[in-house]
Order: structure tokens, then C-alpha cells, then sequence
């Protein structure tokens, strides 16, 4: 498999930069066997069967960008951070400019919250907080903006309406840099009325990373190493969603974080109970364990995601399914429209 047998050709107009209103507005392609229909969001209560499980990704974006200065002696400038992951001492994080940051700085975001730049490399650097009264989270929600995907930021500043857009109405565990897109669609009216049908829920936690948006750069697409991510499946998710295998309902990951999740989980051919981080990498050739369809928005070209559908659909198949919903003028990416893929 080549990289370019990934690349398709997306008019720019089609890139979404703010998401439907209200959330289950968002159209919907339902792809099952050969067929393609178009839909929207909220016919999922008339999609889904009585006896689905749909397995959602819990974990809560932080305010992970953030706008603060340094001081060299009298000189003041700006500086552009954006937090990676959380580790033993510290965070880790990208910085614009990073080659002027020095080892030793002190980068000030608001009068509470400020930092220590602990350690540089080429690529990013190592940041110790100190707090000025209140807590950590408090003060970052002050301090911070989403981060939104750079699709979106090249084109609009994140502001206050992208607080509650770039969060889903389930997010519970904090630590994600990157929202699970395909859940931004569901509001609690939807989540209600899918419960009364009779569609069930489990809850996983996978925090999304940066990484998700690195372009692959090898041409020989089985050669690209995945960034890792951290994930947890309680036993008591684990044990819902063997429950429904076994009853012959559908598990239906509500995007590509949660299925790459519970696969992750399920390495040893049954879903367990799992805590960890993850790089998995799922291409055409990938034999899927427990998810037995995926809700998931569209994906660039030449990307892990745009991959792992057409292992779980057949190349050939998301090829006429994304020819379908450019024709069809779909809403692209994080904000866009979403579809259902049943093999």
C-alpha cells in the first residue's frame, strides 16, 4: 500500500470551520453493504436497532493553547505554547517561536499561572507550572483556548463558542488536546431518545493527542509509526460490551478513538479490561475484533484515519463513499457531517 492510494481531492469550501446547530443537525451518510443513503444525525433513533451498543470516548479536551511572554532583562515577547501530554514532572509542549524559549525561562500566562521551561529539544519542550493561588485547571480554563485542528485555525482564532463546541456533552475525564469529533454530533435530547429505543452505552476513555493530526510521511504506508495515546477500558465497560457480543447486538465505536481503544484492548482476541498507552495502527488487511460498525466524521486525505476506514469498509468502498459525499457537498472534518460505516 502506497501512500498515495490515500489521496483524494477535497474543494476547500467543503472544510467545516463551525459545526452544525443543534449538534443532530449534522447530516449523516449511512453506508451498510453496497448501499449509500443520505440522512441526518438524528435519524440515528430510527437507524440503530434495539440492543446496540455504542461505545463513547469520555475524555475531556483541556484549554491546551495558551498566549503568555517571557522576559530576557527588560526586552518582553510573546511566545505561542500548546500542551502535548501531562508527564512525571511537568507537561510537555510545542512553542511558537521554540528556537528563541530558553532552558530556565519563566513563560507568564495570566497573574495565577506562569511557567518554568525545564527541558528543549528540537521539537518541543518540557514545562514546570507554578500556580499563584486556586488550582491548575482553574487557572488553565482561564488562561486557555481550545486547540483547535490547524485546518481550523488557519483559517479563524478559536473563541468562546468553540468552549462548549470542541466538548462533548459526555466528557468527563480531562486530557485530550484534540476533541473525538464523531461525538460532537450527539446532544442529550438524541442520547434520551436513543436510550428509549433501546440502544445501550458503554463509556471508554482515550485521551486524544496532537499526534492525530502528524501527516504520514512514508510512502510505504506499512513503515509509519503511530503516535501513542492513553487509554483505559474499566472491567465494567469491558464487561458490557462482551455482554452484548454475546446477546448478538452490535458494539458501534462512536469514532476512531474508541474503536482503536477497545481493538487495543482486545489484542489477545477477546476484550479485556485495559489501561495503557496505545499506538495502534489500523490499514486495509486489519481484522477487527470487536467493533461491528463505526460512526466516525471524514477524514483528510493521506491520513491513519482515512486508513483505518477502508480497513474496516474495503479501499474500493470508501473511495465511492467519499466520491458520494463530496458530490453530495458533506461538511468535512472535525466540525463537519459524519457517517455510518457497516460492513
Amino acid at each position: 500500500m502506497k501512500l498515495s492510494d490515500f489521496d483524494f481531492d477535497l474543494p476547500e469550501a467543503l472544510i467545516a470551520t463551525r459545526p452544525a446547530v443543534p449538534r443532530s443537525a449534522a447530516r449523516l451518510l449511512v453506508a451498510e453493504g453496497e448501499a449509500i443513503r443520505d440522512a441526518h444525525v438524528r435519524d440515528l433513533v430510527e437507524i440503530f436497532r434495539p440492543g446496540d451498543r455504542l461505545v463513547l470516548n469520555n475524555t475531556r479536551v483541556i484549554p491546551a493553547r495558551l498566549f503568555g511572554t517571557r522576559a530576557r532583562g527588560e526586552a518582553v515577547a510573546k511566545v505561542e505554547i500548546t500542551l502535548l501530554e501531562p508527564q512525571a514532572e511537568g507537561w510537555r509542549a510545542l512553542a511558537k517561536p521554540l528556537r528563541k524559549v530558553a532552558v530556565g525561562e519563566v513563560i507568564r500566562f495570566s497573574d495565577q499561572l506562569s511557567a518554568e521551561v525545564a527541558e528543549r529539544s528540537e521539537t518541543d519542550l518540557r514545562l514546570r507550572f507554578n500556580l499563584t493561588g486556586g488550582d491548575f485547571d482553574a487557572a488553565l480554563a482561564a488562561a486557555g483556548k481550545m486547540p483547535l485542528p490547524p485546518y481550523i485555525a488557519a483559517r479563524r482564532p478559536a473563541d468562546a463558542r468553540d468552549a462548549e463546541d470542541y466538548q462533548t456533552v459526555f466528557a468527563r475525564h480531562s486530557g485530550a488536546v484534540a476533541a473525538p469529533t464523531a461525538s460532537l454530533h450527539f446532544d442529550a435530547a438524541l442520547l434520551a431518545a436513543l436510550a428509549a429505543r433501546g440502544v445501550t452505552f458503554t463509556e471508554v476513555t482515550l485521551h486524544v493527542g496532537a499526534g492525530t493530526f502528524l501527516p504520514v510521511k512514508v510512502e510505504d504506508v506499512t513503515t509509519h509509526r503511530m503516535h501513542s495515546e492513553w487509554g483505559e477500558v474499566t472491567a465494567a465497560a469491558a464487561a458490557e460490551i462482551n455482554a452484548t457480543k454475546a446477546a448478538g447486538g452490535r458494539v458501534i465505536p462512536v469514532g476512531t478513538t474508541a474503536l482503536r481503544l477497545i481493538e487495543s484492548a482486545a489484542a489477545s482476541g477477546r476484550l479485556e479490561p485495559w489501561q495503557g498507552t496505545t499506538d495502534i495502527f489500523i490499514y486495509p488487511g486489519y481484522r477487527f475484533r470487536v467493533a461491528d460498525a463505526l460512526m466516525t466524521n471524514f477524514h483528510l486525505p493521506k491520513s491513519t484515519l482515512l486508513m483505518l476506514v477502508s480497513a474496516l469498509m474495503g479501499k474500493e468502498r470508501i473511495d465511492r463513499i467519499y466520491a458520494h459525499a463530496i458530490a453530495e457537498t458533506y461538511r468535512f472534518f472535525s466540525y463537519g457531517d459524519a457517517s455510518l460505516l457497516i460492513p
